[in-house]
């Protein structure tokens, strides 16, 4: 309620500064919310709300319960080979095939991404008369040269002539359009009759306002539409939004207005009909379907009242949730206007009080009654093509089976196997930092019941190991955040079962198990024991003129031994010659900053605060007069450029769509390094004449004020965008250096020349302390005057 009308004397809300608010409480059976089971209460089920698409959800139900337009659809062609995300007619299939057959809710991220729309799209309320035009016109076009084409005219074209009329001459003119939907209007109207009225409503052309007759001149006229036929399917838009001239912006309609369930568009001798109309078809319509807004111009919810075989019973369909209803909820409810509380006390002369109901109905689908046999029709699977069956049984087969596999997730853990073949398989391609990525290796889903022996046996069947030749080793998160094996099981353990191991090795309910699998390099041989002085580390060698780095093995090293003690086996694990000098170094982290130190060679291993599952990595001592000349030459150096190193896409900002070229740089160059490298792949001497513009992560467009020269420290300043980072960067060629274009200021000046009698329109660039007179002399230089 606005203010201004609490604080009206006259209204009486306020009386001596006290106001008096109650309430009316309808008591209606409880229904829980979360148990709710929409097919078992209705038959039916809804559609799932990806944010704020509930305007197209009520469209696609109403839609869905035509069953001629769903048989249209179901007979559309489409093959095996289409993917519902890429086509408008089988995204549409999928969707109505589930909300017949699923037990749930229905999604609809397969239609919208059909659609094009991002995730952003599916937050923003479009038009619902614009979706629905839109929707038509491209099933229309995809039935052509169809066995179902001309469905969609067939069901819910209909046509209407607009004529002129002159009224002392003999002369008309007409002319025929058709129309898929009707909008009425609401303002001034009590009902929909009140509408049509005013839809055919004679407007008389006279005055300044007169018609220009072809052959007649100026004459008075008279000018109206009057219709020829209706569709099988009428549909109604209510203007229940305008603009409002007065006050400069749109404004929601929430006027009483009233729908009849027999709707009758030949009453009062058919005069909505054009003359040469075809009278011989009854326009009768029935009340198929009432699609209500709740709430203002700005926002608010949509929702349906369906009728879907036009029998006394009605159904509500918002979003998730299906729902019966009575035919006042459904249909007098919704026409909106004011409603008046009861008083309490009726022998008192008390003002009664209204308030304006914010939910009304905008939308109204009517069905002939002539034609309902026909559009009222039974869909059952033989409508639906065979391959579109079979995949969406499959479809639900694997939703099903996901959905067991929910159900019974508590009874199985999963155990991630990690081996050598994994760490030579992953570090040096797609990762460089700590050993494995657990997302990539094999998984087993093992029952918690079990023993852990027989996990074992799944393992030699697997990998053909023997079970006496397996050591597993837990790994464990460290407090820098990395994941290093961290200990043996122990026989102890070994005879737990699978659920009891899960949780000695974390304490997180439902967590992976992870293992590490050590078997002796290509001997059929047991692991060696581990005594309390053995530590097993891990090794990457570091090729600097490749730029590589990656794993070449393990060992197991004594605590008190010195790096010294194993140079040999490493030179042989490299491949190096016996006599070749080394260096190495511990890898310790790398979020949220590298951290690699170098390992004194005259340390001990525990001196040097090495443990088990640490990792060593190590390379050729650099030498100075080599001649090679290397971009990272030590392990720290390449470690630091792999963390910061981005691939960045540059466009032109004139084809702002396209990219141009990639360059691959660290988000630690400065803005000096970037147009640098820039410049060198266009082709150009001077880096200062390019200038950069970042991206805007939302609109996918360039942001509007390019960045100043040397505006930013670093590339990754240019490309975070608020909270998220974009590869993308956009350039322009300048004719000038940047740094003298932001000190100068572009006109655009329209010079007339007197003797030639034209304008030219003319740009000069001049410092911003210029003056006026300054304008005026680069003027005369540049016309001569």
């Amino acid at each position: 309620m606005p203010l201004s009308e609490l604080y009206d004397p006259s209204r009486g809300y306020l009386v001596n500064d006290t106001i008096v608010v109650e309430a009316e409480v309808a008591v209606r059976k409880m229904v829980d919310y979360w148990t709710y089971d929409s097919k078992k209460e209705t038959g039916y089920v809804g559609l799932k709300n990806q944010g704020a698409t509930c305007y197209m959800n009520s469209l696609l139900q109403t839609l869905y319960h035509i069953p001629y337009f769903r048989k249209a659809v179901y007979h559309m062609p489409t093959t095996e080979n289409d993917m519902p995300s890429g086509s408008i007619p089988l995204a549409l299939q999928s969707l109505f095939y589930k909300l017949q057959y699923s037990d749930n809710s229905v999604a609809t991220k397969e239609l919208t991404k059909s659609f094009g729309w991002d995730t952003y799209d599916s937050f923003m309320q479009h038009d619902v008369q614009e979706l629905n035009r839109v929707l038509c016109e491209k099933l229309e076009d995809k039935m052509k040269g169809t066995v179902v084409e001309g469905t969609i005219e067939q069901l819910f074209e209909g046509h209407h002539i607009n004529y002129i009329e002159c009224i002392n001459v003999d002369y008309k003119s007409n002319r025929k359009e058709s129309f898929y939907d009707l909008q009425l209007d609401v303002k001034g109207c009590r009902d929909v009759y009140a509408s049509f009225d005013k839809y055919v409503e004679v407007e008389r052309l006279e005055g300044d306002n007169k018609y220009h007759a072809e052959n007649h001149g100026l004459q008075d006229a008279k000018k109206g539409v009057l219709f020829l036929d209706f569709p099988p399917v009428l549909q109604l838009q209510l203007k229940r939004f305008e603009y409002d001239y007065m006050r400069d912006t749109m404004v929601k309609i929430n006027d009483r207005y009233e729908f009849p369930l027999q709707l009758d568009l030949d009453r009062d001798d058919g005069k909505y009909l054009a003359p040469d109309a075809d009278r011989s078809i009854r326009n009768l319509y029935t009340l198929h379907s009432v699609l209500v807004h709740s709430g203002g111009v700005h926002g608010g919810h949509y929702y349906a009242f369906i009728r879907p075989t036009l029998a006394d019973q009605w159904y509500k369909f918002d979003d998730e949730r299906v729902t019966k209803e009575d035919t006042k909820k459904a249909f007098e409810e919704q026409y909106g206007g004011e409603e008046e509380l009861p008083q309490i006390n009726p022998g008192f002369n008390n003002t009664p009080f209204k308030f304006t109901k914010y939910s009304n109905a905008y939308m109204l689908v009517y069905i002939r009654e002539s034609d309902k046999e026909k559009i009222m029709c039974n869909v059952d699977e033989k409508d639906i093509a065979e391959h579109l069956r079979i995949r969406l049984k499959k479809e639900q087969e694997e939703k099903e089976h996901k959905k067991k596999e929910k159900a019974e997730a508590h009874l199985y853990t999963i155990i991630k196997i990690a081996r050598d073949e994994d760490l030579k398989e992953q570090t040096g391609k797609d990762i460089y930092f700590d050993l494995v990525d657990h997302e990539k290796v094999r998984s087993f889903r093992i029952q918690k019941q079990l023993p852990f022996s027989t996990f074992k046996e799944e393992v030699a069947k697997e990998y053909g190991i023997p079970v006496q030749f397996q050591r597993f080793w837990l790994w464990a998160k460290r407090q820098n955040h990395t994941y290093r094996p961290n200990r043996p099981l122990n026989p102890h353990e070994e005879m737990q079962s699978v659920g009891q191991l899960r949780e000695i090795s974390n304490k997180a309910q439902n967590a992976e198990l992870k293992l590490f699998l050590e078997v002796e390099f290509g001997l059929p041989l047991p692991p060696p024991e581990k005594s309390k002085e053995d530590i097993l580390l891990f090794f990457k060698l570091y090729n600097p003129e490749k730029e590589v780095l990656c794993f070449v093995g393990r060992l197991f090293v004594k605590a008190l031994g010195k790096p010294s003690d194993i140079l040999r086996k490493l030179t042989e694990m490299a491949g190096f010659t016996p006599d070749e000098e080394i260096e190495l170094y511990e890898e310790i982290k790398f979020e949220p900053n590298v951290m690699c130190e170098h390992i004194d060679k005259k340390l001990t291993f525990r001196a040097s605060q090495l443990e088990d599952g640490d990792i060593v990595c190590f390379q050729k001592s650099p030498k100075a007069d080599s001649g090679t000349q290397v971009r990272y030459p030590d392990i720290p150096s390449f470690l630091e450029y792999v963390h910061n190193r981005q691939v960045v896409h540059f466009r032109s900002l004139e084809k702002p769509k396209d990219d141009e070229f990639c360059l691959e740089l660290s988000k630690l160059h400065t803005y000096d390094d970037v147009v640098e490298r820039v410049a060198r792949q266009l082709g150009l001497d001077d880096p200062a004449k390019i200038r950069l513009t970042s991206h805007n992560c939302y609109s996918q467009q360039p942001k509007p004020q390019p960045i100043r020269y040397q505006g930013v420290e670093h590339l990754l300043d240019m490309l975070v965008h608020y909270n998220q980072t974009s590869d993308i960067l956009y350039y322009e060629v300048l004719d000038i250096p940047l740094p003298e274009l932001q000190f100068l200021k572009t006109l655009k000046v329209a010079f007339h020349h007197a003797t030639k009698e034209e304008v030219v329109i003319h740009s000069i660039r001049l410092p911003k302390n210029s003056t006026i007179a300054d304008v005026i002399i680069d003027l005369k230089t540049k016309f001569l005057v």
